[in-house]
């Protein structure tokens, strides 16, 4: 009784182990414009660095929402690995502007948060219009990902299962087709 108690604490255990890594949400590291930066003249384009690879999926988004609700994102978002970015029109009137983003996180997860930044002096850009800030956030066209996975990576699955089947290798070595009760043979 107390090695299948045993044996199933190790193999309740193994599961944790290599559940952990997947359930980790990508965080953001580093952005461009940084949180709470003044600029006197806008950035080009949004870039935003996380700790992990991206899922680069059509529901990556960037959006900049300027002081008087304008929407200053335009074209395509783009993903490389951990980056992600979208370009901006020139930016308008002085004030704050806040970057949301939604991106589909390394574990298939969906995460989201927002960057303000101010601008300092006015730009002559105007904000774009309601239709092309719907399509700000979707791929252009002939750009769709070849990875849409939107679960736990294959290899977690795999790791897991090695290590399921060493743990009942390990036991059924150990137990060695004895009787219960019945001892080893001492030489």
């Amino acid at each position: 009784m107390r090695k299948t108690l045993f044996a199933l604490a190790v193999t309740g255990a193994a599961l944790l182990g290599t559940a952990t890594p997947a359930l980790a949400h990508n965080v953001l590291i580093n952005s461009d414009p940084v949180t709470g930066a003044s600029v006197a003249t806008g950035p080009a384009k949004v870039t935003l660095t996380f700790d992990q690879y991206v899922q680069n999926a059509d529901v990556n988004q960037i959006a900049v929402t300027g002081p008087n609700g304008g929407q200053w994102a335009e074209g395509p978002v783009t993903v490389a690995n951990n980056v992600i970015t979208a370009p901006l029109r020139p930016l308008g009137p002085a004030g704050r502007y806040t970057v949301g983003y939604r991106i589909l996180s390394a574990d298939g997860h969906p995460v989201s948060g927002e960057i303000p930044f101010t601008l300092t002096t006015a730009g002559t850009g105007t904000p774009a219009n309601v239709d092309a800030a719907k399509a700000a956030g979707a791929p252009a066209a002939g750009t769709a990902s070849s990875n849409s996975s939107t679960g736990v990576p294959i290899w977690v699955w795999i790791a897991g299962a090695v290590v399921l089947l060493a743990i009942g290798l390990t036991v059924a070595l150990r137990t060695g087709g004895r009787e219960p009760g019945q001892e080893k043979a001492k030489p």
